[in-house]
């Protein structure tokens, strides 16, 4: 059955008789009762190219977005055009592509631009466990949502509400709290920096600093490792860097699939002359080759080779790897003073050389190959090219930020191009690649539990209230929050929070033992269907679509990767007239709950972000005269010290050598370590398609990639369907009917996609210090479900 048919036969089975249980047990959708329909080929060789480019435009039929979607891509990524809404890969300050996008960003313009409606009908069809039991897939092909719904107490179906009584409802219950910090507030990075800061103004005169987001669950363990490390929790490199670049590493991190544009980048360093190391456990076409569909060698031709050695390391190998390369550089060294360390930085610029060298010394090079699962003679080949170089440049992403050693992990890389003196110089310096548009930008508007208080005192002195200073929840803690009944109402501007967290049925249960659940959204997705009492969905504008308020068409701002903030302007007619954008979201909520209590002019706010923007300048360091900076064609770029050569945030006023042992990766007999995954038809918890072309898996998610000599030992053969088995302090979480694909991946590892195996991801599983759940590292074991007959994989 390919993915139209099966998208045809889960329509028909909605249209079963309404299942009368609101709380239903069906977190997930169901598996298929057979697997039939999946395919299994060979991995591609490359990345992009002309399949890319067709792939994109049938996104746009498939959507139903031709038309509208093809006139917000005209102008994706532009100057003072639409800044996409996919990954946060930054754009040329100068001259731009005529496509300045990739196909991640037509995927999401498609998603967004969908000229479909869920309506009011569509809920009186469905009852919320109907909807339960369809795919993540299915119920974002149901359109935009049309207007405000709710689901009230003991009631099977969502309904219309007006957007008075919802904000009535949402602030009757606010109110009704016992104390603010009963309230959790959670932000997707999707939420511009106008809607983040207003958003984060409204929940501190409430009273609380409960305000979790996406970036807990990803790129916090890269922030308190580089806060620590270099004074700063963002990375240091601007794009022009990487054609400066002598030596690329690539580490944990697949730009192929979750941030296409970064191989543009890197076709540039190579024609520059760059070396491109890539550390990771899978091997990935879009680190091997990439084809550019805007040249006619991507299109007709091979293409640009990118990887230049590529480590397989296991999992969570990393810090044994790192270790290893650099204690290849410090032997180096000592054989041939002046070869491998940056002295004249290193005595300037750093604090802690002789602890770290020191520790590298006591390495045992054995013990590093055995964790790492890298040959010696490799690392002393990386040391040898690392050691001729000044400047490089280090990449990473979640596959590194999701372990329980993860901070550290993270310093390591800092530590080797500390040793190299390739940090605050061109060419060099740390990059963490950042999966949401705007998740960096909306940790610089003040969205974080543990605000700074330099932050909270300009907030004080600007508005005339006392802030709460005490920190608040993180999106861990929080759910244990609502788990206990310390947390009794929950809202999110954006996101797919019940998808996008650890321990699925745990999350359930805490998000059903609230009063209020309330999603602010535009497509339907599995968080509407896991509630509390009661719950609602506001629907907001895309950012593709025109945003008029009372003085007239808006824009918003947002920050990339590199610290650079842009204005972004939709174009395309709201898909419904009932939408409202996020900010008036926000300022309609702060109006309805604070009353009296706030001297804040919310509806002058939504009237025109050009004030909410002065009031940015006002609080947010380096927002200075902002108006203006986002108006210029490329924006404007936030302060940077490290970028700069100076560490001034350290308490030692230096960058810091930091010390980190080896992780414990004991197994036990038939234990696998697990990580999840994206696939090439998702972006984070968006599911736009059931194949992940460059892996060669087609029209099946619930997959489990194994090493061919696990398969054998398990018992088990290609196709075969197993249950996934966690335990972890006294619980068993099972992920059922996945089937095995032998695939090139390290021993003893295996890696399966997200959202369906968060399931296995112990809600008490996270990093030290950044407290992010370490679903890269999850220990299964196997069980063959005998109830499903095997794929023919």
């Amino acid at each position: 059955m390919d993915q139209p048919e099966r998208q045809k036969a889960q329509k028909s089975s909605s249209d079963s008789p309404a299942d009368s249980n609101p709380a239903s047990d069906l977190i997930l959708a169901q598996p298929p009762e057979d697997f039939t329909g999946i395919r299994v080929g060979e991995p591609a060789g490359y990345a992009a190219g002309l399949p890319a480019v067709l792939r994109s435009l049938g996104h746009l039929q498939e959507n139903h977005a031709i038309t509208r979607g093809a006139q917000a891509l005209r102008l994706l990524n532009q100057k003072h055009g639409i800044d996409c809404m996919s990954c946060a890969w930054p754009e040329p300050d100068g001259h731009r592509r005529l496509a300045e996008f990739c196909e991640n960003g037509a995927k999401a313009v498609a998603w967004e631009a969908d000229s479909r409606l869920a309506t009011p009908e569509f809920f009186r069809r469905h009852s919320v466990a109907e909807l339960s039991r369809q795919s993540d897939y299915w119920l974002g092909q149901q359109g935009r949502i049309e207007q405000p719904m709710l689901l009230r107490e003991g009631a099977t179906h969502y309904e219309p509400v007006s957007w008075d009584d919802a904000f009535a409802l949402l602030a009757q219950e606010l109110n009704a709290l016992a104390s603010p910090h009963e309230a959790v507030f959670y932000t997707s990075g999707r939420a511009s920096n106008e809607a983040a800061f207003l958003y984060q103004l409204f929940v501190r005169q409430f009273g609380t600093n409960n305000l979790p987001d996406c970036s807990n669950m990803c790129h916090e363990s890269s922030g308190s490792a580089l806060s620590e490390s270099i004074g700063i929790g963002k990375g240091t490199v601007t794009l022009y860097d990487f054609a400066k670049a002598e030596v690329i590493l690539i580490i944990g991190q697949n730009p192929g699939t979750n941030h296409p544009r970064m191989l543009t980048t890197l076709k540039h360093a190579k024609d520059a002359g760059a070396k491109i190391l890539c550390i990771n456990p899978l091997i990935e076409p879009g680190l091997l080759r990439f084809k550019d569909p805007q040249e006619v060698s991507g299109m007709l031709g091979r293409g640009t080779a990118l990887s230049d050695l590529y480590l397989q390391v296991r999992i969570n190998g990393d810090v044994a790897v790192l270790k290893g390369i650099m204690k290849e550089m410090l032997l180096r060294e000592d054989a041939n003073p002046g070869s491998s360390v940056a002295w004249d930085f290193v005595r300037e610029k750093t604090h802690g050389w002789e602890e770290f060298a020191a520790d590298l010394r006591q390495e045992d090079s054995t013990a590093l190959e055995q964790q790492s699962g890298i040959p010696r003679a490799t690392m002393q080949e990386v040391a040898e090219l690392l050691s001729h170089s000044e400047r490089i440049i280090a990449c990473w992403a979640m596959g590194l930020t999701q372990h329980k050693n993860a901070v550290g992990t993270i310093q390591e890389i800092a530590n080797l191009l500390l040793m190299r003196g390739s940090i605050g110089k061109p060419g060099a310096g740390l990059c963490p690649v950042r999966g949401h548009s705007n998740v960096q930008g909306d940790r610089t508007m003040g969205i974080w539990e543990k605000p700074p208080e330099a932050f909270l005192d300009r907030l004080q002195q600007v508005f005339q209230f006392s802030p709460p200073r005490e920190h608040g929840l993180d999106t861990v803690d929080c759910i244990k929050a609502m788990h206990d009944g310390r947390a009794k109402v929950f809202f999110a501007l954006g996101g797919n929070f019940l998808s996008a967290t650890p321990d699925t049925e745990y999350t359930a249960e805490a998000l059903r033992h609230t009063r209020l659940t309330v999603q602010v959204s535009t497509k339907l997705n599995r968080s509407h269907l896991i509630t509390g009492r009661r719950a609602l969905i506001l629907p907001c504008l895309g950012r593709t679509e025109i945003d008029r308020q009372t003085s007239g068409e808006q824009f918003v701002t947002t920050e990339n990767s590199m610290g650079v903030v842009e204005m972004s302007q939709g174009r395309l007619r709201p898909a419904s007239s009932y939408l409202m954008s996020e900010p008036a979201i926000v300022c309609r909520m702060a109006r309805a709950t604070l009353g009296a209590r706030t001297h804040v002019d919310w509806e002058g706010l939504a009237g025109n972000y050009d004030h909410v923007r002065d009031l940015i300048a006002a609080c947010v360091a380096g927002c200075e005269n902002y108006n203006q900076k986002v108006r210029q064609p490329s924006g404007f770029y936030l302060p940077n010290g490290p970028r700069e050569g100076r560490f001034d945030g350290t308490p030692t006023k230096k960058a810091n050598f930091t010390v980190h042992p080896l992780p414990d990766h004991t197994l036990a007999a038939g234990e696998l370590v697990m990580m999840t995954i994206r696939s090439h038809d998702q972006f984070n918890t968006t599911i736009y398609g059931l194949n992940d072309y460059y892996r060669g898996i087609h029209s099946e998610r619930r997959v489990v990639l194994m090493n061919a000599d696990d398969i054998r030992e398990q018992g088990l053969r290609a196709g075969d369907v197993v249950d996934l088995i966690n335990r972890t302090a006294g619980r068993e979480r099972i992920a059922r009917k996945f089937i095995v694909v032998p695939y090139q991946i390290p021993k003893s590892n295996c890696a399966t996609y997200f959202p369906e195996a968060n399931v296995l991801v112990p809600i008490s599983s996270v990093a030290e210090k950044s407290n992010t759940p370490v679903s890269k590292f999850v220990i299964i074991t196997l069980c063959k479900n005998t109830d499903a007959a095997s794929a023919h994989a």
